[in-house]
């Protein structure tokens, strides 16, 4: 989670460069040359029945696929300590998601949680603009921005609860290698289309340092931690620990992109990191 909250913050400078369709193409291809590998199932594993096959499907399209599009799309309306805000939601969506699917029992605590997130997102309405640094690019629609982000964390909710059901069917590595497959598959058409009209040779070296680096955490690192603890923890106490993407992410926000943190997106992020510690707080045991 700290892994994402850092590369959600630093796609900014990249999709300022790429073209938000194009660039998940060059991540899903980039990673997918780094990992061939561990397409192949190990012999003890079993082969694949077609529910499994159809949430490998559904992993990629709405935890990586959709998961890119809107968050790329997002941070490039609005700024990166904005976007944390609004991801310190996602505890609080994974539990209900969990509640929903799981079966999972969901309390009143839970519902306040949802509460305080929500408060603090609609707090950023307030914001007439993002605070970013003095010589960055203003945007028109920072709202739309903010819808994108939240689309996102939806799309990682869903990301969480398929993701256990497939680490009792499939090892870790291949579970990445597949959705990153899938990833790459559905964004081809999109991806050649706009390669064959895009400047790569004005692309600065930094960038195409940045863009590996970003293609290997979001493809590779971060989704093999994941599965890996998603193996043995459960979905909902796995939400604890998505309170260091917001973090992590408005942390990258103020020291790297040189934003700035306004007294309502302060606000904003206390409230939404209260709902993030009402949803999290282990329960008293009997």
């Amino acid at each position: 989670m700290s892994l994402v909250g850092c590369y959600v913050a630093l796609s900014k400078p990249l999709v300022a460069t790429f073209p938000v369709l194009l660039l998940a193409w060059l991540r899903f291809g980039i990673a997918g040359l780094a990992m061939p590998h561990w397409l192949r199932g190990p012999a003890d594993e079993p082969p694949m029945t077609r529910r499994t096959r159809g949430l490998v499907f559904l992993e990629s399209f709405l935890g990586n696929f959709m998961f890119s599009l809107c968050m790329l799309f997002g941070v490039s309306m609005t700024s990166a300590v904005s976007a944390g805000v609004i991801m310190a939601s996602l505890p609080a969506v994974v539990a209900v998601a969990s509640w929903m699917f799981l079966r999972e029992r969901i309390t009143a605590r839970i519902v306040t949680a949802i509460g305080c997130a929500a408060v603090g997102i609609g707090l950023l309405a307030l914001t007439p603009a993002h605070a970013a640094a003095p010589d960055a690019p203003k945007v028109a629609m920072p709202w739309l921005g903010n819808l994108l982000v939240f689309c996102a964390v939806l799309c990682e909710a869903a990301y969480a609860v398929i993701g256990k059901s497939l680490t009792g069917r499939l090892g870790p590595r291949r579970i990445s290698s597949l959705i990153n497959l899938w990833g790459f598959v559905l964004s081809t058409p999109f991806g050649v289309w706009l390669a064959l009209r895009f400047d790569f040779g004005a692309v600065h070296a930094g960038t195409w340092v940045l863009l590996v680096a970003y293609a290997l955490a979001a493809s590779i690192w971060t989704v093999w931690l994941w599965m890996t603890g998603l193996r043995h923890v459960p979905a909902a106490k796995a939400g604890v620990f998505a309170v260091m993407l917001p973090v992590s992410a408005a942390l990258v926000g103020v020291l790297v992109l040189g934003e700035t943190l306004s007294q309502l997106q302060v606000l904003a992020f206390a409230l939404a990191l209260l709902g993030v510690v009402l949803a999290t707080w282990p329960a008293r045991r009997g």
